[in-house]
């Protein structure tokens, strides 16, 4: 059964973590924004920490999110950044005290692991959303629906995508996030349930043959077929090959997918871009596609 935090009202104290990679840069802006909603922001240990490329050793990461998962006067944990990092320490992490006293969870990219393994273990939703790392470039509708989502304002999403759909309308439970950290997750405790879901999907830095291979890995595992709908969002940042795939990587998508009956939608706004709009995984959501209309809502 699902399960939905508390939202945030002013006042509230939310904490700051980095579960994967260090920070290269101030977060002053971020901090600046979450204060100017009425919210108190306390600082992790492993925000400003550094081992390697990592926000602080394992130890130190995994203690410092424990330590917010465990404190009931924390309403919301905010990722700073993602990266690489966060499954060295997932199975160090006790949901116990989480379980009994849920809270926001926020973040994306690397921070899939995360909202996979809530959802999976938990059934608590969590926030697939801008980062305090990615605040000072995203859009201010990106950053409003995070604050929207966070107070428990419904948001509704509406965008004309450039690469044709296919139509249909759907109910069901949203779920996603990175497609290599998903596909990284199967066979683990941390892997959600794809029946009957809408799946969303982003990625970012990827050849098109990778995408190419972890869809058809995630279809052959029969995880596709039982979906509700599928959003694909942001698929950036494809560095060029020496030979070329012959494809973008929505025709790689289309061509694995075209197949099903559900609706599918493309260039939804998520995923590392500016307009990162924020998606509650464990919710109830509407998708309504037209050829290149689309209209999402929650329930």
């Amino acid at each position: 059964m699902i399960k939905q935090p508390p939202y945030l009202k002013i006042g509230d104290k939310i904490a700051l973590v980095c579960p994967a990679k260090k920070l290269p840069k101030s977060i002053d802006y971020a901090l600046t924004v979450l204060k100017s909603w009425g919210l108190e922001v306390i600082i992790g240990d492993s925000v400003y920490a550094s081992h390697h490329q990592f926000a602080g050793t394992d130890t130190l990461r995994t203690k410092d999110i424990q330590h917010f998962l465990d404190d009931p006067t924390i309403k919301a944990i905010i990722s700073g950044r993602g990266g690489y990092g966060t499954i060295r320490i997932i199975d160090e992490l006790d949901f116990t005290k989480f379980e009994q006293n849920p809270k926001w969870f926020v973040g994306f990219s690397d921070i899939t692991v995360l909202l996979s393994h809530i959802i999976a273990t938990t059934g608590i939703q969590c926030l697939h959303a801008q980062m305090p790392y990615t605040f000072e470039d995203a859009t201010p509708a990106s950053l409003l629906s995070l604050k929207k989502t966070l107070f428990g304002e419904k948001e509704v999403y509406s965008y004309k995508s450039v690469f044709k759909n296919k139509t249909g309308i759907c109910e069901g439970v949203l779920i996603g996030g990175n497609l290599t950290l998903l596909c990284m997750l199967q066979g683990s405790v941390s892997e959600m349930d794809f029946e009957n879901k809408i799946l969303f999907l982003e990625d970012v830095g990827e050849h098109e043959y990778s995408i190419d291979r972890m869809l058809r890995m995630l279809k052959r595992a029969e995880k596709l077929n039982k979906l509700k709908g599928l959003i694909i969002g942001a698929f950036n940042e494809i560095a060029e090959e020496k030979i070329s795939f012959g494809q973008t990587a929505d025709e790689v998508i289309w061509e694995i997918v075209k197949e099903y009956e559900f609706p599918i939608c493309f260039n939804f706004p998520t995923g590392h871009i500016d307009n990162n709009l924020s998606m509650t995984l464990g919710a109830t959501v509407e998708l309504a596609v037209d050829t290149n209309t689309v209209n999402f809502r929650y329930l």
